[in-house]
């Protein structure tokens, strides 16, 4: 029986396998799904349809940087437990991803699982091959890439790729003149995770909400509301001074903004940096991470 297009795809919504694989699956039992779904399931190639639900929000971040600065990319993929983050296999997957974002054209993340990966299709069908194998769920989750005229890139991986932060400086000087001075700025991106470059980079509707608590705040502290005008503005300077990059205190030296220290190395090279962009990934943020009990998770483990 002739294998087609449409068989492959019932195949691959069915068990999340590769398409490859769903393929030879069909081609294997003359176009019988029910033993095509079987033969994957022989194959450990349908696991990962079990695997789907569940919630993967460990995993790593990488980063790579070529061409003197000029190009960079990171990538987020998550897993199940820390246990499959440190697995060589995914820790090899995830630097792969990292490679191929670099040179991508996607825009997004959809479009970037359908890239090419080599050897297994696309980056989709690898990542089903990866869950198959690991006996995990893992989710290729974001991915950013960085390359602009007279942009200087500079990366730094905290905890072993627990987080990872790329930062963009417009200069004239070289990758060699101004990686000091880009991990630190990393660094401090890292440790004190700024919302925004600086104030003109900020978000109005971030803005009126935090001024609206604010105003809150100051009320239910007592103050009178005639004198809201007067220490409001006050109040939100000090908050844009926490949540903006280059006004934030430097990490290394509390005496200096983060702004004074990128200009300080910039008078000293007798070139002008200034901090054009950046990117901060922490594994698992903003995921809902499931809670369970330990003596439950192992019972289920033993099939109890």
């Amino acid at each position: 029986m002739a294998v087609t297009a449409a068989m492959v795809k019932e195949l691959r919504e069915r068990t999340q396998a590769g398409m490859m694989d769903c393929k030879k699956a069909l081609t294997e039992t003359d176009g019988d799904m029910d033993k095509a779904i079987e033969y994957l399931r022989e194959k450990g190639l349908a696991k990962a349809a079990k695997k789907a639900g569940r919630i993967a929000s460990e995993g790593l971040v990488n980063i790579v940087i070529e061409d003197g600065g000029k190009k960079a990319a990171i990538v987020e993929v998550n897993s199940e437990t820390d246990f499959v983050a440190k697995n060589e296999e995914f820790k090899n997957f995830v630097s792969d991803l990292a490679g191929l974002a670099l040179n991508t054209k996607a825009q997004n993340i959809e479009a970037f699982l359908k890239e090419a990966y080599p050897g297994e299709g696309t980056v989709e069908e690898a990542l089903q091959n990866k869950i198959a194998k690991i006996g995990e769920n893992m989710n290729v989750r974001r991915f950013a890439r960085f390359e602009k005229p007279g942009v200087v890139n500079v990366g730094y991986l905290h905890g072993g790729g627990k987080i990872g932060v790329i930062v963009g400086l417009e200069t004239e000087a070289s990758y060699d003149q101004i990686e000091t001075v880009g991990k630190d700025v990393a660094m401090q991106i890292a440790s004190m995770s700024p919302k925004f470059l600086d104030e003109s980079d900020v978000d109005p509707a971030w803005l009126e909400e935090e001024k609206k608590i604010a105003i809150q705040q100051l009320l239910n502290e007592g103050k009178p509301e005639k004198m809201l005008e007067r220490i409001i503005p006050g109040k939100m300077k000090a908050i844009l001074k926490e949540v903006c990059l280059v006004d934030q205190k430097f990490v290394k030296n509390g005496d200096l903004t983060v702004q004074q220290y990128v200009d300080s190395v910039a008078k000293e090279l007798g070139k002008d940096i200034k901090i054009a962009s950046m990117v901060r990934y922490e594994v698992g943020e903003g995921i809902e991470k499931a809670e369970e009990n330990f003596a439950e998770e192992v019972a289920k483990q033993m099939g109890n």
